[in-house]
């Protein structure tokens, strides 16, 4: 006898902490959020670094940074200390699309952040955010054109910022109806096991406008719950079409990280070039242009909270050997602990690498992580003078109290832990690791 086919659901909603998932649920103008909180809901800790590369890889690959490999958006070349963007090439470990692939399962998924360059697997994918090629983006190939006659888009133009909500808005109404023109492309007969969307749009706005969202007396708010009722109803859809499957089935609903006002901006490049650790050559073009003097710097940050030490094993032109490196870390770290803003502490707490980061790819990590305080962003720009300043954004990441909801009512600590209960729903076994050698830090 045949067994049934179990499914696997997931909606990400990028960004989206409980508490305020709850507020405006309150409102009674997001009836499907509030069906959703119904689901189980609780909260989950983001990876650190709590950004949306090291998060989406952790649900996706089931795996720590310390083992799959991705540390932030932009990695730095240990030969010629220039910057660059970490993609999906990064990944040190199997995902779950390699996993499903080999067993045989089929899976599909619609806005993947971090995903591209997409691989092939049973099944479709469209990667999301920062890609911006649909070529590089979708598998299989025809599925892109597809999109492109639907006039598919994979991410709002954010360049305006906080200036003009309504050009914003737009983006992400435009954005969202996309990820509706794919849901309907790829859920179309069922034929799936696996099933993955992720909602980028709340990120966006509360980037930009979280004090419109979160305040209810903010001129903006009315015009924010406008947007968040589009961004409702493909929750909505979602839920219906799951709703509608025949059993077994389970439907897990997830953040990659929290979010919280913004306080303000701290940068810690500034900060280690004042304690003269780090020195710059003039004419940076932009905040990616590191023009780091290695003989001359001792350490140097790369967004957002990350630290390495210029050790001789690890960069072309370093400065100290490991041993060194170890007690300079733990000296900026007794250093950076006491640091405050207005009288107020900025770091909830900073880690060395190997206590919290575990597997092959440690060797990689930073070597120091800082979690800050809500409300204070750590930065790593090369072009800036001010410790302290704010650039447009009201709204920032926090590693605490990221959404949660599980049909199976399931309580994983991390975003790693979401992944394990993906893989664990249908029993694939674990993959072997090879230690792949990346250039990129």
């Amino acid at each position: 006898m045949t067994q049934p086919r179990k499914r696997l659901v997931v909606l990400g909603l990028d960004g989206l902490p409980l508490g305020l998932a709850q507020s405006l649920a309150d409102t009674r103008r997001l009836p499907n959020l509030a069906r959703l909180l119904d689901l189980n809901a609780t909260t989950i800790e983001a990876e650190l670094p709590e950004l949306s590369p090291v998060n989406w890889t952790s649900v996706i690959t089931a795996a720590g940074p310390g083992r799959h490999g991705v540390f932030g958006f932009v990695g730095i070349d240990p030969a010629t200390y220039t910057l660059g963007p970490v993609d999906a090439a990064a990944i040190r470990v199997p995902t779950l699309m390699d996993r499903l692939t080999r067993a045989g399962l089929t899976a599909k998924i619609v806005n993947l952040p971090c995903a591209a360059p997409v691989k092939p697997l049973h099944g479709a994918i469209i990667a999301g955010f920062p890609e911006t090629d649909l070529a590089r983006a979708v598998f299989p190939p025809e599925l892109a054109q597809n999109l492109r006659l639907a006039g598919y888009a994979i991410e709002a133009d954010t360049s305006r910022g906080a200036a003009d909500f309504d050009a914003l808005a737009r983006g992400l109404r435009k954005t969202l109806a996309s990820r509706r023109a794919a849901l309907e492309m790829l859920w179309a007969g069922g034929d799936f096991d696996f099933f993955m969307l992720v909602a980028t749009e709340t990120d966006r706005l509360f980037h930009f406008f979280f004090p419109a969202v979160a305040h209810p007396e903010h001129a903006l708010h009315g015009a924010v719950l406008d947007l968040l009722a589009d961004w409702d109803r493909l929750i909505g859809l979602v839920l219906d079409r799951y709703e509608a499957l025949p059993e077994p089935k389970r439907l897990i609903a997830l953040a990659d990280h929290g979010f919280t006002e913004l306080v303000t901006e701290v940068d810690l490049n500034v900060w280690l070039a004042r304690k003269g650790l780090l020195l710059t050559n003039p004419g940076a073009q932009n905040e990616w242009d590191a023009r780091i003097a290695p003989h001359q710097t001792a350490a140097f940050a790369l967004d957002p909270g990350r630290i390495y030490i210029n050790i001789k094993e690890r960069f072309a032109r370093g400065v100290f050997h490991e041993h060194v490196a170890e007690k300079l870390a733990r000296e900026l770290r007794d250093e950076l602990l006491p640091l405050t803003h207005e009288g107020a502490p900025v770091m909830e707490a900073v880690y060395l690498a190997e206590e919290i980061y575990q597997g092959p790819q440690l060797r990689r990590a930073p070597n120091l992580v800082c979690l800050a305080r809500p409300g204070y962003s750590l930065t790593a720009k090369f072009n800036r003078a001010e410790l302290f300043s704010r650039h447009g954004r009201t709204g920032c990441h926090s590693a605490h109290g990221a959404l949660y909801c599980d049909t199976a009512a399931a309580r994983p600590g991390t975003t790693t832990g979401a992944g394990r209960e993906i893989a664990a729903y249908f029993d694939l076994p674990e993959p072997n690791e090879p230690a792949w050698i990346s250039n990129a830090i």
